[in-house]
């Protein structure tokens, strides 16, 4: 089937996708940190106070996800993205309406259970289960949801908060989420079920069957994962999370910076389309041990930048992992561990990457106040994708064995 003939035939379920992961950037940490100054100022939070807050936010709701993602076995999308689309608008509203610093990091919880968790989560498993042969060019076309957010969104806000008191703005964001309930509704008015995809439909993994979610904890493939799905969501969260201060110790006016998004984007958009072709054409296994390590230059090139152009090159090797990002591990828990019970498999993994998120922002806000510079902590993290890269690696080796191919 050509990639146009695809995108026809399956266009409402690839749309739903590609709404539900756009409007998740209400819920992501680049999208937040857009009014990470205001914050700060309002509520006179120093970094490793409002880092502290935000990870506490954050932390809450993965563990609130690893019960709240297993219901994509049991419920359509279509009943449950209304519901979650309904409760970030209401975070947001929450957001913009709160005056109390008790209450702010409730509302971080809300905000990134409902957009970066269960928004996110809605979309990447019912793309791995929905689709099989085609699985990496769906989550490619889904995922650029995300890539579409990125893009847009801080430099429309950004430009806005000129114009506009950034509590306004929150609303603004919770009146999008509220219009896409009856989009969704309609793109997903014939929906498959999951219950009946999982016993009629359902691909399986490693010897030729599915994995439950107790089965898949307690092989050492999981546990080797686990670094590399932690990494990217805790450093890149709190690179998009320090953007404000980067750009200041940098010397740099923060639309200087966020006019690099953009690019990164374009970049990430490619890598996501490529990655979706490889990974259908030779299987996750071959191409998991090897996405992180553009993260080591990225990291690096952001450390030592001292102009846009080093700068450039940070956002360029970021973005190819990024984009990978999207494609890859939500189509290797399906291979690897089969499609039956993808949900509660992927609420597990979706829930150690968003107390990634949570970590990320709250280590380096804290090592800011005591003194090391995000300059430093840029070589760190750079050495712990090269851990990450040996870790999958080995994992992946030994686990392939297994696949019946």
């Amino acid at each position: 089937m050509t990639l146009l003939g695809f995108l026809k035939r399956n266009a409402p379920w690839l749309a739903a996708g590609g709404l539900l992961t756009f409007l998740s950037s209400f819920g992501q940490t680049f999208f937040i940190s857009i009014f990470a100054g205001e914050i700060r100022a309002e509520f006179g939070l120093s970094h490793g106070h409002w880092g502290g807050l935000y990870s506490l936010g954050t932390a809450i709701s993965a563990v609130v996800m690893i019960w709240a993602g297993s219901l994509t076995d049991l419920f359509r999308v279509r009943a449950l993205g209304p519901l979650v689309l309904i409760g970030l608008a209401i975070a947001c509203v929450a957001m913009a309406m709160n005056r109390s610093l008790w209450l702010l990091p409730m509302i971080i919880f809300s905000l990134r259970l409902f957009g970066q968790g269960m928004c996110s989560h809605l979309a990447v498993v019912a793309m791995a289960r929905w689709f099989q042969a085609m699985r990496g060019r769906a989550l490619s076309v889904a995922t650029l949801g995300f890539a579409l957010g990125e893009a847009t969104l801080p430099i429309i806000f950004v430009a806005l908060m000129g114009v506009a008191h950034w509590h306004i703005l929150w609303f603004l964001a919770a009146g999008i989420c509220v219009l896409g309930v009856p989009v969704l509704v309609r793109l997903l008015r014939q929906e498959r079920t999951p219950q009946s995809m999982a016993q009629d439909f359902s691909g399986t993994g490693m010897q030729g069957r599915n994995w439950t979610r107790r089965e898949a904890l307690s092989h050492p493939l999981f546990w080797m994962m686990v670094p590399a799905m932690l990494g990217p969501a805790a450093f890149n969260t709190a690179f998009f999370f320090h953007q404000v201060h980067f750009a200041e110790i940098k010397g740099w006016e923060h639309v200087e910076l966020v006019a690099f998004f953009p690019v990164y984007t374009v970049i990430g958009i490619v890598t996501m389309v490529g990655s979706g072709w490889a990974l259908d054409r030779w299987g996750t296994a071959r191409l998991m041990p090897f996405y992180q390590l553009p993260l080591v230059v990225s990291f690096v090139a952001f450390s030592i930048a001292a102009g846009p152009l080093m700068a450039l090159v940070g956002f360029l090797f970021l973005a190819l992992t990024t984009g990978a990002n999207s494609t890859l591990p939500n189509a290797f828990w399906a291979e690897f561990y089969g499609t039956a019970h993808i949900g509660a498999i992927k609420a597990m993994v979706a829930a150690v990457m968003v107390l990634g998120s949570a970590i990320g922002p709250g280590i380096t806000g804290v090592l800011i106040d005591a003194g090391v510079g995000l300059e430093q902590q840029f070589l760190g993290i750079a050495c712990y994708f090269l851990f990450t890269t040996m870790m999958v690696y080995l994992g992946i080796r030994r686990a392939r064995l297994d696949l019946v191919l």
